[in-house]
């Protein structure tokens, strides 16, 4: 009879005798090796999805709120409105903010479809969590074309 006790193996009296294989132990990884780590496509899709959410409740309620009230308030707020949006630091707000809302809209459309079991083979998690970063970093340059003034 084998006992697990963080980390170590404790047999009883009565079966030590017997070679019973030792079990093997899992470690953190340690600082230096997390530049080696890859993580597989689903896992940066996933610690992304949790990134931008966190951005969008943090930053982009409040951005949104701000905005759209000085939008509304009167002929002067707009003008500041748009002075700020206007602006270089401005621009790449609304840049981050738009890829953070693409992002988790993607991604949490590839979770709606993973909680129904479609695509939850290997292979088909890989391709669709390629697929939505492909898809929310294409949507996010036709974005910042447009906010550039490209079309």
């Amino acid at each position: 009879m084998q006992f697990y006790t963080g980390g170590s193996i404790i047999m009883s009296e009565a079966v030590s005798g017997r070679g019973a294989p030792a079990r093997r132990r899992f470690r953190n990884i340690d600082v230096g090796q997390i530049l080696q780590y890859r993580l597989p496509p689903a896992g940066i899709v996933s610690i992304l999805h949790r990134a931008s959410g966190a951005i969008l409740f943090i930053f982009g309620i409040p951005v949104v709120l701000y905005l759209l009230q000085q939008s509304l308030k009167s002929d002067e707020s707009f003008r500041h409105y748009q002075g700020l949006v206007s602006s270089g630091l401005g621009r790449i707000v609304l840049l981050g903010l738009i890829w953070a809302y693409l992002h988790h809209f993607c991604a949490g459309i590839r979770y709606l479809l993973l909680d129904l079991h479609i695509g939850t083979d290997k292979d088909q998690a890989k391709t669709s969590s390629l697929a939505v970063l492909a898809v929310s970093l294409a949507l996010t340059l036709v974005f910042a074309l447009k906010l550039l003034g490209a079309f």
